[in-house]
């Protein structure tokens, strides 16, 4: 996964930014000697052999640099993830019931104590990548918005006396944060979706 924000005055020259990042990808798995995990064709199921092609997500914002994060993850915890279209019937209750049910019906899959990634808002696919960006904030910094660092310490508790615990063994320990990123919505929908990422979600950002 890669996420660049690139600033309105930066002016790239000399290759394409898509391939640039692809020839990161390839050289840090290669020559780090990393599972190569990539198939070039979900049902053909032939790898890649270099992890490429990247999943990258480009936004346009003000300024002149180029920020770049990188989180790698694997799919035994993306395997657990889960979208629901509610209602805007549905309340605070609903929500946390359906994200600890995922967390639940996840059970020793995603390798706990995992990260929770939560997304809340927009349409059916800014949902899913509110959820995963969200995996990308610092599990020490908690939400700005004081209703919905509220409601990630609700979730957090709840999910943590669903007795998973470490590797699945149980205990009080299944999740090490609830991370919530929203979105503005459409007046008839409120879709939440969860990305769960293992204990170690790693990711790595620099700016240019």
């Amino acid at each position: 996964m890669v996420f660049l924000k690139l600033g309105q005055g930066v002016c790239l020259v000399g290759g394409d930014l898509n391939e640039a990042i692809n020839e990161g990808v390839r050289q840090g798995y290669i020559e780090g000697n990393l599972r190569c995990s990539i198939v070039s064709d979900p049902l053909k199921r032939v790898n890649t052999n270099d992890n490429t092609p990247a999943v990258i997500h480009l936004s346009m914002v003000a300024g002149d640099k180029l920020e770049i994060m990188v989180a790698p993850k694997g799919f035994g915890s993306e395997n657990m993830s889960a979208i629901k279209m509610f209602t805007p019937s549905a309340t605070e209750d609903h929500i946390v019931d359906f994200v600890c049910d995922t967390v639940k019906l996840a059970g020793s899959n995603p390798c706990p104590p995992i990260v929770v990634g939560v997304g809340i808002g927009g349409d059916f696919e800014l949902c899913a990548y509110l959820a995963k960006k969200a995996l990308c904030r610092d599990i020490s910094k908690p939400n700005e918005d004081d209703f919905y660092k509220a409601l990630e310490q609700k979730m957090l508790t709840r999910i943590n006396q669903l007795d998973v615990g470490v590797q699945g063994f149980g205990g009080d320990t299944t999740a090490l944060a609830v991370n919530i990123l929203e979105h503005a919505t459409h007046i008839a929908g409120l879709p939440v979706a969860v990305n769960i990422g293992c204990h170690v979600t790693r990711h790595k950002t620099v700016t240019l």
